[in-house]
Parts: structure tokens; C-alpha cells; sequence
């Protein structure tokens, strides 16, 4: 996929939610590729920023209200061809669960060192380097 087709369809926007020393990832129901669990995401609505998306889309899956911390990076990810943001993400309040069940299977909140399991082609680079500071002691 070119650059120029990435851009043409809408971004998709990921949380990074870390709380008590785990990250929150989710698991879809449909896989996209080799996705299969990844991070709070879904694509930006015209108009709406990058950060707001990632929260917005967070409180839709997962039932959490968060606040945008920072803006990691983006890239167009090599698996989907998608253009891709990555927010750092405080949460608010609320409790993590399975909010929306037509595109989430299930949840989890994983230690640093069990990343590689849930995810075993690797992190964006911006990311992986956020997760070791902030759940590495």
C-alpha cells in the first residue's frame, strides 16, 4: 500500500493506557491480519483530533474515561497499511471492561515482560520506549 492510499483512508488513533504497572490491551473479535490483540484504537472522525479519538474511542471499548497524557508517534503501520497515532493516556476514572461486545472478544492488562505474548511481531518504537519507563522499575 502506498503512502498516498494510507492517507486517503482515516486514521486510527490508540490509546496507551498504563495503571498499577500493566498496559491495557484488547483483543478484537475480528483480526486484522495478524492483529489479534492491540491497543484501545479505531479511526478518527473527520475533524476530530488525534489525542480526543484515542479517548474517545478508549470510553467506547473499554468503559474507562482517560485523559490524554502525550502524543507518542505515528507511523503507517506495516501490517495494516493504516496510518497510525499513539496517545499516552492517564485514566480518569471507571472500570476496564468489555464495553463494546460486537468488536472486543475480551481485555487484559499485561506486565511489561508479557508484551511479547500479546503482541510477537513487536512495538512501535515511540511506544515500546514509553512501556519500559513507564513499567519498568
Amino acid at each position: 500500500m502506498t503512502q498516498q492510499n494510507a492517507e486517503e483512508r482515516p486514521g486510527v488513533a490508540a490509546a496507551i493506557v498504563v495503571h498499577e504497572g500493566r498496559v491495557l490491551m484488547v483483543r478484537r473479535r475480528v483480526s486484522e491480519g495478524e492483529l489479534s490483540w492491540q491497543f484501545p484504537a479505531g479511526k478518527i472522525e473527520p475533524g476530530e483530533e488525534r489525542e480526543v479519538a484515542a479517548v474517545r474511542e478508549t470510553q467506547e471499548e473499554t468503559g474507562l474515561t482517560v485523559e490524554a497524557v502525550k502524543l507518542l508517534g505515528e507511523r503507517v503501520h506495516p501490517k495494516t497499511g493504516r496510518l497510525m497515532s499513539y496517545t499516552a493516556c492517564r485514566i480518569l476514572g471507571g472500570t476496564a471492561h468489555v464495553a463494546d461486545t460486537d468488536e472486543l472478544a475480551e481485555l487484559a492488562w499485561v506486565a511489561h515482560g508479557d508484551i511479547p505474548e500479546y503482541v510477537p511481531y513487536g512495538l512501535f518504537e515511540p511506544v515500546q520506549e514509553y512501556l519500559d519507563g513507564a513499567l519498568l522499575p
